[in-house]
């Protein structure tokens, strides 16, 4: 042995053992050392283990108890002399022709109060029989030989392990997390109080666990578990009639229907028809790289939800559970999925390493579990192989299109990929200007170093939609650049939904070609059936051209798809706004602003139903919240300015108006905004002439509102809107 501390553990523990005089402890006679190998010789023993005897057929109850009572006073015995065996498993249990129980092998006994044989941090024993703190290389005690003392006795009434896979990180898992099959379920006839102890003795926690053997061995010896002795007297059987023949074939048949019902139900509800991938945890030595991390969890949701049979949940609603972490179940329940992803990465270098699982929700239980690792410059193909290994396992049938696409193999610039990794992060998490911009030097970055990256002009084509559709820059300016970039992008790849869904806002509200929009928005849809956002965009179409019922419909699809995202809460309140269903959006906006008491955009829709309503007070104070509460988007403040001037406050309304002029010298602002103030101040010419203003600059609400806005109900029959809505598009 060359290490010197681990020999002086071994003979110290070897020598702890050797002192133990008992008749169910195989007795040690010597320790010593031949040719520089050290060595125990213990007395022969002949017989067969409890692993065989369990391998061979079914053990009474009486063998089992005998057994158990045995190995427990063994127990006894090596804890009175502080000795932990930390091995305890049925192969490790000896079984003399006589009955005798002889407990072997204390090779990884451990003295109370010091250090194991191994190495500090070294987990040591065998997995299936291993306690949850023995697993995870924490700190153990006696408790733990009560665990594994507990799987033994499991294993020899059910003649199978409580804890079993095909893989150790299965095992583990179910070790630590789940609950082994009731032993009721697995054979008759077991006394109730012989299942609390093993079922005691099996507790997670240690401190619910038995605190001593000797406690086992009391309840081991209780009348309540010893089977009786009294033989069953003999009944005679009445003769069987007719009646009572078809009153047992009936009851076959119905016992046989129930059978088959309860099958049915067990294998639908074993199917998995939703999955949630959760936030991917970062075990990188560096932890500088969040983007990296949330980029790799949004790549393995986008190519999951490219799966027309899964319901995928977006991205959203998941990465919530970064800063509010749960329980599988509660998420489970909250996101109404049938199974759960999670997944740790970890990257050095050029090395990127995913470790996954995929877990049942209810009952929780753990179907598999894997490694995958890669080079960066294969990081792709990585996310793709995790994907069709998750398929496979859930048994899901693919089209020859979903199976290609998960069959590709792509290599792609790692420095290009870590760019765009870097852009996208700021993309979804900062909705402001400047971080927008930021987004577009990440993305322009990226393909400096591969011009043939389609993913980085797909993400420069989403940053100048936002722009110009949020009023940031003038959308003559921002989307013919969105478009340029999005056309690019579908020259290099043709299967990026995100980009058909740019292209479908910007052929909505820019090219007013509403054909080709629907087109674009069915397409990013075909592409990926679980891309929320594109029943969103396809929603406000639907709206836009007067659809209500299928834009109420999208709209829910989008908050299926992201049940946790107070926007589409929101969203679905707008649509109920728009065909004036005013209660309904009420209480559906309030459920958003539930979640999130400072979401702009709840108050925003908020304060136009209140509007619609006469309900002016109420009106203008959920447009001063959506002011507050936006970083005073003109939108929000010309919305306010509306309000005060339906609800007769001329001179406030006034003022709004001059500071939107006044803001126009420097920026952009929304002519259809202050058309909107003069429409409310009753100064109609003037509404229209900054109406045509806006269709000048291509403004985005025209395309999105003008044909719905109910504010603008007073214009629809002046002859130059209703030119002005035939050039846009509405016919009608």
């Amino acid at each position: 042995m060359g290490d010197p501390a681990a020999k002086e553990r071994f003979i110290r523990e070897a020598r702890a053992a050797s002192a133990l005089n008992h008749p169910n402890i195989t007795t040690i006679h010597e320790i010593d050392e031949w040719h520089g190998q050290d060595f125990i010789c213990m007395e022969y023993i002949q017989g067969e283990t409890v692993k065989k005897k369990i391998q061979s057929g079914q053990m009474s109850m009486d063998e089992v108890l005998n057994i158990a009572t045995q190995t427990a006073e063994a127990l006894q015995e090596a804890h009175e002399h502080d000795i932990i065996h930390r091995d305890i498993k049925s192969e490790n249990i000896m079984v003399t022709p006589k009955g005798q129980v002889k407990v072997v092998d204390f090779g990884l006994a451990k003295l109370k109060g010091t250090g194991g044989l191994t190495k500090a941090g070294t987990t040591m024993g065998t997995i299936s029989y291993m306690s949850p703190e023995q697993v995870r290389g924490k700190d153990v005690d006696y408790r733990t030989d009560i665990w594994s003392f507990g799987v033994v006795l499991y294993e020899m009434i059910t003649a199978q392990l409580p804890f079993r896979g095909e893989y150790d990180q299965i095992v583990i898992y179910s070790i630590s997390n789940e609950e082994p099959e009731p032993m009721t379920g697995l054979r008759a006839g077991i006394p109730m109080e012989l299942e609390r102890i093993v079922n005691k003795a099996l507790a997670k926690n240690p401190d619910e666990r038995y605190g001593h053997i000797n406690d086992i061995l009391k309840d081991l010896n209780t009348k309540k578990i010893r089977p009786g002795t009294e033989k069953s007297k003999f009944i005679s059987k009445p003769k069987k009639t007719i009646r009572s023949k078809l009153l047992y074939l009936l009851a076959g048949i119905i016992f046989i229907v129930a059978i088959v019902l309860l099958l049915k139900t067990f294998f639908l509800s074993s199917k998995i028809n939703s999955i949630a991938v959760l936030p991917f945890e970062d075990f990188s030595k560096d932890n500088e790289q969040e983007y990296f991390t949330d980029g790799m969890t949004d790549a393995l949701i986008t190519e999951l939800s490219k799966i027309s049979v899964l319901r995928v949940i977006s991205r959203t609603s998941v990465m919530q559970y970064k800063k509010e972490p749960k329980s599988l179940i509660e998420i489970a329940k909250e996101l109404n999925v049938d199974a759960v992803v999670e997944c740790s990465v970890s990257r050095e270098g050029d090395k990127v390493q995913i470790n996954a699982r995929l877990i049942k929700a209810v009952p929780e239980r753990l179907l598999w579990a894997g490694d995958f690792e890669r080079n960066l410059r294969d990081v792709l193909t990585l996310q793709k192989e995790v994907a069709r290994t998750i398929t496979n396992e859930i048994k899901i049938t693919l089209t020859p299109v979903e199976e290609a696409n998960l069959a590709s193999i792509k290599t792609i610039n790692p420095e290009a990929y870590e760019l765009y990794l870097q852009g996208r992060y700021l993309l979804y998490h900062y909705y402001t200007p400047e971080s927008i911009q930021k987004s577009i030097n990440y993305f322009l970055k990226a393909l400096e170093k591969d011009s043939s990256y389609a993913q980085a002009y797909a993400g420069l084509a989403e940053a100048y939609t936002i722009l110009g559709n949020y009023a940031m820059l003038p959308p003559n300016e921002a989307l013919p650049k969105a478009k340029r970039y999005a056309i690019k992008a579908l020259d290099l790849d043709e299967t990026l939904a995100e980009v058909h869904l740019a292209l479908g806002y910007i052929k909505m509200t820019f090219d007013w070609d509403w054909t080709g929009a629907e087109e674009s928005f069915k397409r990013a849809i075909l592409l990926n059936p679980n891309y929320y956002y594109t029943y969103a965009a396809y929603s406000w179409y639907n709206a836009a051209i007067g659809r209500f019922d299928e834009s109420i419909v999208n709209a829910k699809q989008a908050l299926d798809l992201n049940p946790l995202s107070v926007v589409d809460k929101s969203l679905l309140g707008e649509r109920l706004f728009e065909v004036g269903r005013y209660d309904d959006a009420i209480a559906q906006l309030k459920k958003a602003l539930d979640d999130d008491p400072d979401y702009y955009y709840a108050h925003w829709i908020l304060g136009f139903v209140y509007e619609q309503k006469k309900m002016y007070v109420e009106a203008i104070a959920e447009f001063q919240k959506a002011v507050e509460y936006s970083g005073e988007w003109t939108t929000c403040i010309a919305s306010l300015g509306h309000g005060y001037a339906i609800s007769g406050k001329t001179k406030e309304a006034n003022r709004v108006l001059n500071e939107l002029k006044e803001l126009s010298k420097n920026q952009y602002i929304s002519s259809y905004d202050i058309a909107t103030i003069y429409v409310g101040l009753g100064e109609l010419n003037k509404a229209i002439t900054w109406l045509e203003k806006a269709f000048e600059q291509r403004d985005g609400w025209l395309g999105g509102w003008i044909n719905i806005d109910p504010r603008l109900n007073i214009l629809r029959s002046d002859k130059r809107f209703v030119k002005l809505l035939k050039t846009i598009g509405f016919e009608k």
